[in-house]
């Protein structure tokens, strides 16, 4: 073969060989480089779907203005404050409905007692737990199956005589009402009625400073005083439309009730029912013709729900009991028994609370002192 075939095969050999070594080391450089390119189009649908997330934290905010609905996880970034532990939170978070609103999960067997404690000089007692406390219903001791001491919201009904006797009371008592409500837990849901010879709702549930003050100024002194049946008809509006468990009714009077389709006795028992509110009442009584009966009734209403009577000597003295209640109810101990006795055997059932720890000679419970069993709200047994 003649010598420059040789050095042309020769030549052709080395070019096939460095194409060949090129190949196999450029290969890898080249997928590396098409996988980070493609990178950013698998990614954008993730960035572009953030924006589309942001309302949902916004939802579940009323007019009246609870809480928005906490996320499901918490933020990427860390917090100043150290975050719960995980079980606590869950806790919590099985404490909340779906507006963000603290509320107890009780079981469905469970009756739940709403306690207030003094000492013998009548100091509210706040440092008990659950071993102080026994719980009798018909005489029978129970088992205690929760309990709870935290300040927790509450459903409560203002309700407020506006008949012609409280024409130039009105102004103070209303006062008292807005500084009962600037006194208790800020994310209570308050309604207002107010009554003559009849009864209206003249705002509903909120917490709404400007707009309580509103539905309370709405002032028609006139008429006489259906206590009884605002008192039953506020006490059904909680029933049926409250979203939390623990409810109150804080009533203001003048006057005897002499205005009612219902007897004091038929109220009485409705209120009664099962998970009823208990009732702080406010008589301003003073040159009342028949300030006896007037005192009965709200002594008897208040003390079978488990609240207070007062009886002021003059109208200056309605703000501070105001603020006294509020004081009561955001101290108070939830405590919770399944009755021995069925609830589905019905009737009147007593109930009884006592507290003893070391440190107190003498301790008295304030609750309820008996309830209706069985008796459902009317918008569950609807359903």
């Amino acid at each position: 073969m003649p010598e420059r075939d040789i050095t042309r095969l020769r030549n052709s050999a080395a070019t096939v060989l460095f194409l060949l070594l090129f190949v196999i080391w450029a290969g890898p450089q080249v997928a590396s480089s098409a996988r980070a390119q493609s990178a950013p189009s698998q990614s954008a649908p993730t960035q572009s779907a953030s924006p589309q997330n942001t309302p949902s934290q916004s939802e579940g905010k009323s007019a009246a203005g609870p809480p928005a609905t906490l996320p499901a996880t918490p933020p990427a970034a860390p917090t100043l404050a150290p975050q719960e532990p995980q079980d606590k939170q869950d806790k919590q978070d099985k404490n909340l409905n779906d507006q963000g609103v603290f509320v107890f999960r009780k079981d469905v067997d469970e009756v739940l007692l709403h306690a207030t404690v003094q000492d013998d000089k009548q100091h509210i007692v706040t440092t008990l737990d659950r071993s102080a406390f026994t719980v009798f219903e018909d005489g029978k001791q129970q088992n205690i199956i929760s309990f709870h001491h935290e300040d927790i919201p509450v459903a409560m009904g203002i309700v407020i005589d506006n008949s012609g006797s409280m024409r130039e009371k009105r102004n103070k008592v209303n006062q008292a009402a807005l500084n009962l409500v600037r006194s208790s837990n800020p994310k209570d849901e308050v309604f207002v009625v107010n009554f003559n010879d009849e009864y209206y709702l003249d705002r509903d549930f909120t917490n709404d400073l400007l707009l309580l003050k509103e539905a309370l100024e709405k002032i028609d002194a006139r008429g006489g005083t259906a206590l009884y049946d605002a008192v039953v008809a506020s006490g059904e509006h909680l029933k049926r439309n409250a979203r939390l468990d623990k409810k109150v009714l804080f009533v203001v009077t003048d006057g005897e009730d002499n205005a009612s389709n219902e007897t004091l006795e038929q109220a009485v028992k409705q209120l009664q029912e099962e998970n009823g509110p208990s009732v702080y009442a406010i008589g301003i009584l003073g040159d009342e013709e028949h300030p006896k009966r007037a005192k009965r009734a709200l002594e008897v209403i208040a003390q079978r729900t488990g609240g207070i009577a007062f009886f002021p000597k003059t109208l200056d003295e309605v703000d501070e009991i105001s603020r006294t209640v509020a004081r009561d109810i955001r101290n108070q101990y939830s405590i919770g028994y399944k009755p021995t006795n069925p609830r589905g055997a019905g009737g009147f059932r007593q109930v009884r609370v006592e507290a003893k720890a070391k440190g107190h000679s003498k301790m008295t419970v304030r609750t309820k002192s008996g309830y209706y069993a069985g008796a459902q709200p009317a918008a569950a047994a609807s359903k």
